[in-house]
């Protein structure tokens, strides 16, 4: 071949593979991933820092009824073991059975006509202990009873205080997204720290443990300079949820969580056209959880709680100033290689996938439910 044809096709080659390059190359702040996914710039506040994610595509989850909706509108039911009796069944399915309430296990009915969203970490406050959600899961619409795994974080009473579960009385989020329409109750979400142990340790025992603790961590730490009728009212109750709904409490937690739960909402709306659909989230320079999303949409409902308890975690955590960069975010949400995979299905309905690498532990849940086939939430924690 003529030399100055082979030089003309080499300059083309890397004329080309230049452009490719360029063409690749991530916005300002931004690492490009094979996976369809890129971390943002971080939104700092104190020692918690929480960097955007968006997607190279997000899909359709409208038909999705998240826990919040259904116990405000009241179609989703959920309660102790012992009175499933008095529940609808649809679908001819034997009833479930149980001689009484158990710690472990409460019993819940969707009655809506679409099917609902549970993750784990959400707590339902009520029955004869408050409960925290052990996994996520996929309950079809118009649903017979169901079997609901769950761990107790309020060791110290076993009294009902009401015979169905609800939002926390003090939890409150917003209906309508990034676009607030109004405040509304809300299920809270456990903090990083006892979500874990639902979700990893799967041990009640364990659980436990980390409720006492992060009370603890709250009167002896966040609450030192609080009132001493405060710190008196903190250390003689056992409910995490109590704690977390003090109103002390809150308003250090509002402290951290307020100015980048709305710098976010705000993010969400102009990066709508690119997909958001979750977070990576740093305490002390120190990254410790991801939560991603199907759909932008279903990040904004979550939001308002998952700031909340992403913020929990970082009152309770001593302060330093540590930055933690954009790349090691992202390495974070790429690292998906595990030693170790565990599924678990109800066909037609979902798998959960649960990922045991080094030094994470990584669950997706998929619906397979019609037309849908791909990955509602994923969680990571770093162990």
């Amino acid at each position: 071949m003529n030399p100055k044809i082979i030089l003309g096709l080499a300059v083309l080659a890397i004329v080309a593979a230049l452009v490719v390059a360029d063409q690749r190359q991530a916005r300002a702040g931004e690492t490009t991933t094979m996976s369809g996914y890129k971390v943002l710039e971080p939104i700092r506040h104190g020692n918690l820092t929480v960097f955007p994610v968006v997607a190279a595509r997000t899909y359709p989850t409208s038909e999705f009824l998240t826990l919040d909706e259904g116990l405000r509108s009241g179609e989703v039911v959920v309660t102790e073991a012992g009175q499933v009796q008095g529940l609808v069944r649809r679908h001819g399915q034997p009833a479930v059975r149980h001689e009484g309430a158990e710690v472990n296990r409460l019993v819940l009915v969707n009655n809506s006509q679409h099917p609902l969203l549970l993750l784990a970490g959400e707590i339902v406050t009520g029955g004869k202990q408050d409960r925290v959600i052990a996994k996520d899961r996929i309950v079809p619409a118009e649903s017979d009873p169901v079997d609901l795994g769950v761990f107790c974080v309020e060791p110290g009473r076993w009294v009902a205080t009401s015979e169905h579960f609800g939002a926390s009385e003090a939890m409150y989020g917003t209906a309508g997204g990034a676009k607030p329409a109004a405040a509304v109750p809300m299920a809270m979400m456990a903090q990083p720290s006892v979500r874990m142990k639902a979700m990893a340790d799967k041990d009640q025992n364990e659980v436990w443990a980390e409720v006492r603790k992060q009370r603890a961590e709250v009167a002896g730490g966040m609450m030192a300079d609080a009132p001493a009728a405060t710190r008196e009212t903190i250390a003689q109750t056992s409910s995490y949820a109590k704690v977390m709904e003090n109103e002390d409490v809150k308003k250090q937690i509002d402290a951290v969580a307020k100015p980048i739960e709305q710098n976010y909402q705000s993010l969400i709306a102009q990066l709508r056209d690119r997909h958001a659909v979750g977070v990576v989230v740093a305490v002390n320079g120190r990254i410790i959880w991801a939560d991603i999303f199907a759909s932008t949409d279903l990040l904004a409902k979550y939001w308002p709680k998952l700031v909340r308890s992403y913020a929990s975690e970082a009152v309770v955590t001593r302060a330093k100033d540590v930055e933690v960069s954009v790349s090691r975010a992202q390495a974070f949400l790429e690292d998906m290689e595990g030693r170790h995979e565990t599924i678990e299905s109800e066909p037609g309905i979902y798998r959960h996938t649960e990922v045991n690498g080094d030094g994470f532990k990584a669950f997706a849940l998929t619906s397979l439910l019609p037309k849908t086939g791909f990955e509602v939430h994923v969680a990571k924690m770093a162990e």
